[in-house]
């Protein structure tokens, strides 16, 4: 049988075409590690990704961030979260939850560390295998990405000035925190005490109550029986403000002594609507989930231009007052369905 023979022109055109044919194969299937890599964000932007947000504990500060985490899920469906909104939230559950996400591939977890010293450890194994994001409380010397979330040292300046305002004859002040080691604690609590410097406003002590409800009532009774003289009683965490309210309620000392807060929960909201607690800072757990997530799927897929050189990415804090409590809530109402 006779052996055809084809035109060398036509060879050479096959060759160039099977080579460009193998190159867009190659672009099309891009391998970047779970822990972020090199490939573009507009070679993968598709690319499915599994997440996780860890809590540090139950309240409805983490429910609003959980609706965050619902709009960036609604802006990617591509994008799934396993939102972990652990009881205590303590060391041993943050660990065991870390391990069991893990082993289910999760590729990137968002994190608020509740205790940054005796964490780090853990943060840096997990990095070797998913992508970490800190937010609301930082591991600064750990291995993760990005931190997303409040300056909690420029947010306690701005509650020690609204404390100089609420007592402007200056007096005793009392602090109430969950864990007095965490680190927003520790920085909310440094910035109150900077903003109170060469004032006439002394601060008594810390107070903490291991995030137990019940205790962080007693705690603000037993301060108001122990110091009669108290001016203002100053909430850390989100749920110290309603736990300020229900004591000074019960002593009926409303407007007797004054309360100066964080966070945005109902009973705090109500307790600045009446005037019964000056002022609130308000953080934005809203931002908090939806930020963390939409910025770990984007660098997972290797894009991460959004990052800050000092991986800080902070989310504004606002200071809520009487006068301005009902714009305010009308539009948390709005982003949490509430409305």
């Amino acid at each position: 049988m006779k052996t055809r023979e084809f035109p060398l022109q036509l060879i050479a055109a096959g060759i160039v075409a099977l080579t460009v044919w193998g190159c867009k194969q190659d672009e099309a299937t891009p391998t970047t590690p779970a822990g972020g890599g090199s490939a573009t964000a507009a070679s993968s932007d598709k690319k499915p990704v599994k997440l996780a947000f860890v809590t540090n504990g139950t309240s409805d500060f983490w429910a609003i961030a959980n609706k965050g985490i619902e709009k960036a899920k609604s802006e990617d469906p591509s994008i799934q979260v396993d939102f972990r909104d652990l009881p205590n939230g303590t060391p041993a559950e943050q660990k065991e939850a870390l391990d069991d996400l893990l082993v289910k591939g999760i590729e990137g977890i968002a994190i608020s560390v509740r205790d940054p010293a005796n964490e780090t450890d853990m943060i840096n194994a997990a990095a070797k295998k998913a992508m970490i994001f800190t937010t609301d409380s930082d591991a600064a010397t750990s291995d993760r990405v990005c931190y997303v979330g409040t300056n909690n040292v420029d947010a306690g300046k701005q509650a020690g000035e609204e404390i100089k305002k609420a007592i402007p004859g200056g007096g005793k002040i009392m602090l109430f925190v969950g864990l007095k080691d965490a680190a927003n604690a520790k920085e909310r609590i440094g910035g109150i005490e900077e903003a109170l410097k060469g004032s006439n406003v002394s601060v008594i002590d810390v107070r903490t109550d291991d995030n137990d409800r019940g205790r962080a009532v007693a705690n603000v009774s037993d301060t108001m029986v122990k110091y009669p003289d108290v001016a203002c009683l100053v909430g850390i965490y989100s749920y110290n403000g309603p736990a300020i309210y229900t004591a000074v309620k019960a002593a009926n000392k409303l407007g007797k002594v004054k309360i100066v807060c964080f966070d945005e929960q109902d009973e705090t909201l109500a307790g600045v609507k009446e005037g019964s607690i000056s002022a609130t800072i308000v953080q934005q757990p809203f931002e908090f989930g939806y930020e963390s997530i939409k910025f770990l799927a984007k660098a997972i897929r290797g894009d991460k231009s959004d990052i800050p050189a000092n991986k800080l990415k902070y989310v504004p804090t606002t200071v809520i007052t009487k006068d301005t409590v009902d714009a305010f809530w009308d539009n948390l109402k709005k982003e949490t369905g509430k409305a």
